[in-house]
């Protein structure tokens, strides 16, 4: 039973990481397409800041993805070692989406408040 549930966890894993590689791609390949429709118009509707803010989004997106698959891989029977390396990696990948997040809500447009605070 427990190496049923090892099988089923690893191919669960590599469909979340297959998921995240395609939403790498797919918001590499949207930044770059804006990007080169903001250069062939020299002042496309689209600026830096907000291409940049598209792609953290995506990015954002995959690391949850990434950290999913993590935790799958390591539930089956988990030993100290395989614990260690997932608090690790789990820090890691917080820590990046903390301050991508972070980053995301500094540079978001908002609208401006009605009230005069």
């Amino acid at each position: 039973m427990e190496e049923a549930l090892r099988l089923i966890a690893s191919y669960s894993a590599l469909a979340l990481e297959a998921i995240v590689a395609l939403i790498v791609m797919y918001g590499a390949f949207e930044a770059l397409a804006r990007m080169v429709e903001r250069g062939l118009r020299r002042e496309g509707r689209w600026s830096r800041r907000q291409i940049w803010l598209q792609f953290a989004q995506w990015i954002v997106l995959a690391l949850e993805f990434a950290l999913g698959a993590d935790i799958i891989r390591t539930a089956v029977a988990p030993t100290w070692d395989d614990v260690g390396k997932l608090a690790a990696i789990a820090a890691i990948r917080t820590g990046l989406n903390f301050f991508i997040e972070r980053d995301i809500y500094e540079f978001e447009p908002r609208p401006e408040r009605a009230s005069g605070e």
